[in-house]
């Protein structure tokens, strides 16, 4: 098994179908699962994070925002390239700590050169104002959860508005926050998932 700084890259997803990338993700958390848990994302909950690790069906969902996601990351990390001269790559792998063995991680850059790596985002005008100042909540934790994984000193994040504008913004590591995360994240983990508990409804 290879590794990758502090992590093992347990399987290789170059050219892995998106069937098998799925199944292979409800076997811990992942980065967007994180906030989640912590009821902090907008957009899904910890029941749906829960109902969707216990539950053996693959459901291969597929949207415009999911669709232009995956076709423009390369042109946002070009673009972060482009404006910092920093240079990164592919690291194509999922990965897991043997330290937090219930979080995994798929990576979307590998900054070289540093102990960082890139988040790729791209987004639409209507959000423009939730990225003025800082990166939204649920992207930062995702950040944090990753820099767990990899033992990382540090996570870039680059988000292309559709229109507007291209930013790209540096999180730093923060030993408390990573700290609080992993214990909620391994509490959700063996006392929800894998005792088939559902966790208490957060009214989303």
């Amino acid at each position: 098994m290879r590794k990758y700084l502090d992590a093992n890259i347990e399987y290789n997803t170059l050219n892995m179908p998106k069937e098998t990338w799925l199944k292979l993700r409800k076997n811990g958390i992942g980065g967007s699962d994180a906030s989640s848990i912590l009821n902090l994302n907008p957009y899904r909950s910890r029941v749906n994070v829960y109902m969707e690790k216990i539950d053996e069906n693959i459901e291969i969902k597929t949207n415009m925002k999911m669709i232009l996601g995956e076709k423009l990351e390369d042109f946002v990390a070009k673009e972060f390239c482009n404006q910092t001269g920093k240079k990164v790559r592919n690291l194509n792998g999922m990965l897991r700590n043997h330290k937090y063995p219930y979080a995994i991680a798929n990576l979307d850059k590998v900054v070289v050169s540093e102990n960082a790596f890139l988040e790729c985002v791209v987004t639409n005008s209507y959000l423009k104002k939730e990225w003025s100042e800082e990166v939204p909540i649920h992207y930062q934790i995702q950040c944090y959860h990753y820099m767990s994984v990899c033992n990382a000193d540090a996570w870039y994040i680059a988000v292309v508005i559709y229109g507007r504008e291209f930013k790209y913004y540096r999180i730093e590591r923060d030993e408390e926050a990573l700290l609080d995360l992993q214990r909620i994240e391994q509490n959700f983990w063996e006392n929800h998932v894998l005792k088939r508990i559902l966790p208490k409804p957060d009214g989303s």
